[in-house]
């Protein structure tokens, strides 16, 4: 195949942890790829991607903004070729008590891990729809399952893109389009350090999963046209099940006992 032969796909959140590894896998699958990320890591992962035989444009924006997500979409449209997938992965943590936290930061998380998803999957689904196909995944959590205390916005965000997700997929059922939800458990990459959450019994898990294992995971079923994945260990899908028949106090209370800072050290 010549480049412009292969399939187009774009990761958000593509410098790192489950993002990075979804670029791979998609590279490794013979898709051309435009990566994106706030930081200049990004770089280093297109030049990664481009080392395997495929093209790889990196988009260094801010998606918390308007613009960033609006200059992040302009770009792949100057490519002059269609989009066949779409994975929406960039997202943050805070972690401690919501009445206490940074404003700022909570509503930067809203903007990231909500408003730009919705912003970037707006844009992108119409042309989708007009050529008849694509394929979009949405990195929600395990979290979306159950309330959060203590990373309370985060959990919530990933509430949220789960529903949207499920949502948009009944809505473009007749389109040729899919939309799949990733949902990950505790994952080893960047994430507990960035959201604070270092000092917390999750955090400090020693077991945590592969973030390759995920992406491989989360492009399996993106391929399949899967509704969700819960993807990492058997855990992660027990605590999946069990959210279905716990009521939300219950739920709250066990994630706490999890998130709470300076839990690392109880029993």
């Amino acid at each position: 195949m010549t480049r412009h032969d292969r399939p187009l796909a774009l990761v958000t959140g593509a410098s790192g942890g489950i993002g990075r590894e979804l670029a791979g896998e998609f590279a490794r699958n013979g898709f051309d790829i435009v990566v994106a990320a706030e930081d200049a890591g990004v770089t280093d992962v297109a030049r990664e991607i481009e080392s395997q035989g495929v093209a790889a444009t990196a988009v260094r924006a801010d998606l918390a903004t308007y613009d960033g997500v609006q200059e992040l979409y302009d770009t792949v449209r100057a490519t002059g070729r269609p989009l066949n997938a779409l994975a929406v992965n960039a997202g943050v943590g805070v972690s401690g008590d919501f009445a206490g936290n940074d404003l700022a930061a909570e509503l930067r998380l809203v903007n990231l891990n909500v408003t730009s998803a919705v912003h970037l999957i707006r844009l992108v689904l119409p042309h989708m729809v007009e050529q008849g196909s694509g394929r979009v995944l949405i990195t929600s959590s395990i979290a979306a399952t159950m309330p959060g205390p203590y990373y309370a916005t985060y959990a919530a965000s990933k509430a949220f893109l789960y529903s949207f997700a499920e949502a948009i997929r009944h809505e473009l059922r007749e389109s040729g389009v899919t939309v799949t939800a990733l949902m990950p458990g505790p994952t080893d990459t960047g994430f507990f350090e960035r959201a604070g959450m270092e000092d917390t019994k999750l955090g400090a898990m020693e077991n945590k999963d592969d973030a390759a294992e995920v992406a491989r995971e989360g492009f399996a079923a993106l391929m399949a046209g899967m509704d969700h994945v819960v993807a990492g260990s058997l855990k992660n899908r027990a605590q999946a099940a069990a959210a279905k028949v716990l009521p939300e106090t219950a739920k709250a209370k066990a994630q706490a006992r999890l998130t709470e800072p300076g839990s690392a050290g109880d029993e």
